[in-house]
C-alpha cells in the first residue's frame, strides 16, 4: 500500500520546517510527501527544496498556484488528483506530528473508512518558544514540555499525550463519545474513498471545509474513526487574517444542508461536472 502525506501551508516558511522536521523523525514514514500550497512565494520552495535534499529517501513534491486568496480546498482536490499513492495522511502545515502519528493512521487504514484526531494547541508565546532542536528530540511532545507551556489545560488534553500504554489508550479512542467530524489538520482516508465524494468543495472557503467532506464521506458509507488519543499532534498558533464570521455562518448551513440531504458528490470538486444520473 503506497502512502502519501498531504500538507497545506501557505506563506509560513518558519513554521512548515518545523512540521518538517516532525515528519522527518515518524517511526514509520509515508512513501511520498506533497506539499499542497496554496500560493506561497519562494521563501516556501526554498524550505520545500532544502528539505528534499536532506530527505532523498522520501519523495518529495511541491503542488502550488498562485494566491487567490484562502482557496485550501482547491489546492487539496489538486494534490489528490494527482496523487499516485492508494493511501492518504492530512495535516497542516502549523502542526507537529508525535513520532507515532503516520504509524497510527496505517494500523487503523480501511477502505471505507476515514481516521481523524484533534490536536494540543499551543498560544502564540509557547508557539514563539519552539525550536528544531526541541521538535527534533521529541521534547515538544513530552508532558513537562506541554504542562509548563500552559497546552495542558484539563483532564482531556492530558490524556491527549499519550501517559498510558498504546492499548490502553486505543480503548479510550473507542470509549471517548466524541462527535467523528473530520478534521483536516489530522486525518487520513482511501483516495479511493475521496474520489467517490469527488473531494473536497471548493465552493467552501474557511470555516467548514474538512467537515463538509467528512459529512460527504459518511453519506457514503465511509465511516469515520476517531484518534483522540492515539494520533497526538501540536498545533502552533499564528493569525488568522482569512477568518470571516459570515462565511462561517453560511458554511454551518451549507453542511446543515448536506447532511440533512445525505448529498455525496460535489459539483465543485476534484471534477468540475454533475455527477451522472
Amino acid at each position: 500500500m503506497r502512502t502519501e502525506l498531504i500538507i497545506t501551508t501557505y506563506e509560513s516558511p518558519k513554521v512548515l520546517e518545523l512540521c518538517l522536521i516532525s515528519v522527518a523523525g515518524q517511526h514509520a514514514k509515508p512513501d511520498a510527501l506533497c506539499i499542497a500550497d496554496d500560493g506561497s512565494g519562494p521563501e516556501t520552495a526554498a524550505v520545500i527544496k532544502a528539505f528534499a535534499d536532506a530527505h532523498p529517501e522520501l519523495s518529495v513534491r511541491h503542488v502550488w498556484h498562485e494566491d487567490r486568496g484562502f482557496e485550501k480546498a482547491a489546492i487539496l482536490n489538486r494534490a489528490i488528483a494527482s496523487s499516485d499513492a492508494e493511501f492518504l495522511v492530512f495535516i497542516d502545515g502549523d502542526v507537529l506530528i508525535h513520532p507515532r502519528f503516520v504509524a497510527r493512521h496505517l494500523e487503523l487504514a480501511r477502505r471505507g473508512r476515514f481516521s481523524t484526531g484533534s490536536l494540543i494547541r499551543l498560544d502564540a508565546e509557547a508557539t514563539a518558544s519552539v525550536t528544531p532542536e526541541l521538535v527534533e528530540s521529541g521534547r515538544v511532545f513530552e508532558r513537562s514540555w506541554l504542562r509548563g507551556s500552559r497546552a495542558i489545560d484539563r483532564f482531556g488534553t492530558w490524556l491527549k499525550t499519550m501517559p498510558f500504554p498504546p492499548a490502553a489508550m486505543a480503548a479510550f479512542d473507542v470509549a471517548t463519545p466524541v462527535q467523528r467530524a473530520l478534521c483536516g489538520a489530522n486525518a487520513s482516508l482511501f483516495r479511493a474513498d475521496a474520489l467517490r465524494v469527488n473531494g473536497f468543495d471548493e465552493t467552501i472557503k474557511y470555516g467548514g471545509v474538512d467537515k463538509e467532506f467528512g459529512v460527504r464521506l459518511e453519506n457514503a458509507g465511509v465511516r469515520g474513526r476517531h484518534l483522540r488519543y492515539t494520533a497526538p499532534l501540536v498545533h502552533m498558533e499564528h493569525p488568522r487574517g482569512y477568518r470571516d464570521e459570515e462565511k462561517i455562518r453560511r458554511h454551518k448551513a451549507m453542511i446543515a444542508r448536506v447532511r440533512s440531504q445525505r448529498i455525496v458528490w460535489t459539483d465543485d470538486g476534484i471534477e468540475k461536472r454533475a455527477r451522472a444520473a
